[in-house]
């Protein structure tokens, strides 16, 4: 065979889209992950209260033991709960020390972080995936809880739910549809918008549902609080969520690092890629005093606008009261028109 210069290029062509099918047009399909879904909450059930990230405090210890009994279920509180070490709960070590001591306790039916805060990070590459994996368990947390959950996720194919933490102010909405997710595993489930949230948009308006791009999408869930997700590209416990109803949340942030986290996320994965984008609504992430900014519509829009795909900002997730849980790797279906997110399968057994 004669190869010239035509012929080599379309050889190399060839070879780089087969070594780098991500690179090639009709990319193939992520491959479907084996999920591992954790037994479900009854009552009575015994639930670990602890503190992966930031440091807890009397206050906030209180609050969340009475939010547990409050839901008929038994506090187990770590026995690193009240360490302080800088900012964070305690050393990494004893952070671990309690994480593992939860997930290896057959009693221990769900694991319920007080607060987010910084640090989870800290902790991925020293969990103990396979103790994890033998020992399925809810792990329940929203915020800087993520890294949790995309680790684990990715090294073990654990459920876990994107949610309140212990020391959240549970509302109606709230406390209804993460009970359902934890408690029943019927499927399909239809999550409907906080009706608070619709009229609080009226004051304020980032609590707005803003449709981009309108259409339906279904894959599994993937995501949680942006900049644990963009921190995470590059690693081993990376978001891929390539064909997923990725959802993202922030808080307190200017735009302009929101901008730099979806660039990170465009860069690494391609927002393109999802089979849809759902963003909750982002507190406080307003422009810097007296500098020029982009708005946070604005930062969104120049990120979106260009999908196809179905996409959406304004929906009941984050740093809000009335925000509803989302398993993680669960199958789902979002609906623009009906602003709806239906689960397709139980997140628990």
């Amino acid at each position: 065979m004669t190869i010239n210069r035509r012929s080599f290029g379309a050889l190399t062509a060839a070879g780089i889209a087969a070594s780098f099918p991500s690179l090639a047009s009709g990319a193939s399909r992520r491959p479907t992950k084996k999920l591992i879904k954790p037994p479900r909450v009854r009552p009575g059930d015994l639930v670990g209260l602890v503190a992966p990230g930031g440091y807890a405090n009397d206050r906030s210890i209180d609050k969340a033991i009475r939010n547990i009994e409050a839901l008929g279920l038994r506090v187990k509180v770590g026995t690193y709960l009240r360490a302080v070490h800088g900012n964070y709960a305690g050393s990494v070590q004893q952070r671990l020390a309690d994480l593992h001591a939860m997930f290896a306790d057959p009693e221990v039916k769900m694991i319920w972080p007080i607060r987010g805060g910084s640090g989870c990070i800290s902790l991925l590459a020293g969990l103990d995936y396979g103790l994890i994996r033998r020992n399925p368990t809810i792990l329940l947390g929203y915020s800087d809880i993520t890294a949790l959950h995309l680790a684990i996720y990715n090294k073990t194919g654990l459920v876990s739910f994107h949610g309140p933490v212990a020391s959240s102010t549970l509302s109606d909405y709230s406390r209804e549809h993460m009970m359902a997710l934890l408690s029943d595993p019927r499927a399909p489930y239809t999550i409907p918008m906080a009706q608070e949230n619709v009229l609080r948009a009226q004051a304020e308006p980032h609590y707005g549902i803003r449709t981009i791009t309108a259409g339906v999408a279904t894959g599994p869930l993937m995501g949680g609080n942006l900049s644990l997700v963009a921190a995470l590209s590059g690693t081993p416990y990376a978001a891929n969520f390539r064909d997923s109803l990725l959802f993202l949340e922030e808080v307190d942030e200017a735009p302009y690092r929101l901008d730099r986290w979806l660039t990170q996320l465009d860069l690494s994965v391609g927002l393109a890629n999802a089979a849809g984008v759902m963003v909750g609504i982002c507190e406080d992430c307003k422009p810097e005093p007296d500098r020029p900014s982009l708005t946070l519509d604005e930062t969104f829009a120049q990120h979106l606008n260009r999908l196809t795909i179905p996409a959406v900002t304004g929906y009941s997730i984050g740093h809000i009261r009335n925000q509803f849980t989302l398993p993680i790797g669960v199958r789902a279906t979002l609906d623009t028109a009906a602003q709806t997110v239906t689960l397709l399968e139980a997140a628990v057994s």
